[in-house]
């Protein structure tokens, strides 16, 4: 295939192709022009041969020749110059024997009449016929000669006059020379409004190739095919004219083109009272399910939305989290690990090498007197999360400590991701509470018959009065837009398994409280 560049644009090709298209139909018309000219042409000369050969089958000279069957070269020529101002081609003459009494060519008078269209006229009947005689093939008009020239008596001779057939022709194609302006005319014209429309045409598809279009299609449906979440279409009528293969699979099957209002009756209503504008991360529900949308308004009317479960957009956030929270963790350990070795290699280096054993024996003993703290919280992720967040707020230059007696057993390893997802995110909330201002973050983990529970404390300024009340909803924060999303998610997850988050103030202190039920044990015999 040639590229773009290389074949002829579309404005050249529509303008070709409505050419051919014109020339063909101006090549049908000629012809089928030409054949009623010629069937007009051929109508007429048969009109003229005919009321000349009644005319002269009525000369008295004619008559009284045609009786007597013989040649007489008056008769002859009486009718050779009738022939002349007739203009036609030949007047034959024949006796009831069909034998030539007159003929434009002497040689040929006394020969028998050729052609064999004289029976009618022999029969008394006048006719227009084409045959080919001696002449050549003609259009000709006979009629019968009577007895003494009344009509009805005895046929004594025939009279015919006859137009050769390329003098039909000649005014065929004079009546086809008088119309060719007019053809050449609406090829101009065809032209024009050919180039006029490919313009039109260009200008409305964005000047943009067919070969363009087609391969936008196709990257189009690639990238639909490729996207995880759902994305369809509405024009300014409310119809869904287009469906990825995503959003199909969560409409239960249906696609466009279809109405919106039978797809998804709650974004139809959403988008109905006024033209939507963009939004983000709308919260609608989907046959039950809660769903997020984002909306995108059309040029011309219309818009464009793209929705996801909620479900997997929160798994998404919170794993987002974790390898953030994780990052921040890894970025503060080797911060202090370098600052520590700095500080022992420098003592090192001083000679100072009793005071640097003291620095490391300290360090040592806090890890230590940390883990001892931790030695009850049996679930390994929930600990090293933990040891993280001790290493970042040291970075942040905050007090982190794990309430002595805290404790947690190993069959809470099967809620450890909602565990450290609520620990991650409320322990975080608490170091940016403090806003890089010396503080004191407390984790309290304790467990009972009932279920366990869970408390992060800390020194901070509480929360605005303003959010108290919409603290768990989506998008609710102080931190500007973009946040809002990882203490909602937590209470998602945690109102899953049944249990509640809330806060309160105690004293200076602003405390977030997480309880879960105890989780259901698997009945014997399940793995």
């Amino acid at each position: 295939m040639l590229p773009f560049s290389r074949r002829p644009n579309l404005q050249g090709r529509l303008v070709r192709l409505h050419l051919l298209v014109l020339c063909s139909m101006t090549a049908l018309l000629v012809l089928v022009q030409t054949a009623q000219l010629y069937r007009e042409a051929r109508e007429r000369l048969g009109e003229r041969a005919l009321t000349a050969s009644r005319l002269v089958a009525q000369l008295p000279l004619v008559v009284s020749g045609a009786q007597a069957g013989t040649q007489n070269p008056a008769l002859n020529a009486q009718v050779n110059r009738l022939r002349a101002q007739a203009q036609a081609d030949f007047i034959v003459v024949g006796n009831r024997a069909g034998i030539r009494l007159a003929h434009p060519l002497p040689e040929r008078l006394g020969q028998p009449m050729e052609g064999g269209d004289n029976t009618l006229p022999l029969a008394g009947r006048e006719v227009v016929s084409v045959a080919r005689g001696s002449l050549g093939l003609s259009v000709r008009g006979k009629v019968p000669v009577w007895r003494g020239g009344v009509p009805g008596t005895q046929v004594v001779g025939v009279v015919s006059t006859g137009y050769l057939m390329p003098q039909v022709w000649h005014l065929v194609q004079g009546a086809l020379v008088s119309l060719l302006p007019w053809f050449v005319l609406a090829l101009g014209l065809g032209s024009a409004g050919a180039v006029w429309a490919a313009r039109r045409l260009r200008a409305e598809i964005l000047n943009l190739e067919p070969e363009q279009i087609a391969a936008l299609a196709q990257q189009q449906r690639a990238v639909l095919a490729a996207l995880r979440e759902g994305v369809l279409a509405v024009d300014r009528a409310g119809e869904v004219i287009l469906t990825s293969a995503r959003a199909v699979s969560l409409l239960g099957g249906a696609g466009a083109p279809a109405p919106l209002t039978a797809l998804w009756p709650e974004l139809a209503e959403l988008t109905a009272a006024h033209p939507p504008g963009r939004a983000q991360n709308l919260e609608l529900r989907l046959r039950g399910q809660p769903v997020l949308v984002n909306l995108e308004p059309l040029e011309g009317g219309g818009f464009v939305a793209g929705f996801r479960d909620r479900a997997e957009a929160l798994a998404l956030a919170e794993e987002l989290t974790h390898a953030r929270g994780f990052v921040d963790v890894l970025r503060a350990q080797t911060h202090e690990y370098q600052n520590r070795l700095h500080v022992l290699s420098g003592l090192l280096q001083l000679g100072r090498g009793e005071e640097a054993l003291r620095v490391l024996n300290a360090e040592i003993h806090a890890d230590a007197q940390f883990r001892q703290l931790l030695r009850d919280v049996q679930v390994p992720r929930l600990v090293a999360l933990l040891a993280g967040k001790r290493e970042r707020a040291q970075e942040l230059g905050i007090e982190f400590q794990v309430a002595e007696g805290s404790s947690l057993g190993p069959v809470w390893e099967r809620h450890a991701d909602t565990l450290v997802s609520a620990v991650g995110n409320l322990t975080e909330n608490a170091f940016e509470a403090l806003a890089g201002a010396p503080g004191q973050v407390t984790v309290l983990i304790g467990e009972d018959p009932e279920g366990m529970q869970l408390e992060v404390e800390d020194t901070g300024p509480g929360v605005p009065e303003n959010l108290s009340g919409t603290l768990y909803t989506q998008g609710a924060s102080s931190k500007g837009e973009g946040r809002g999303y990882g203490l909602h998610g937590v209470v998602t997850r945690v109102a899953a398994l049944g249990g509640q988050v809330r806060h309160t103030r105690r004293g200076a202190r602003t405390v977030f409280q997480l309880s879960l039920p105890a989780p259901q044990l698997p009945a014997r015999g399940e793995a």
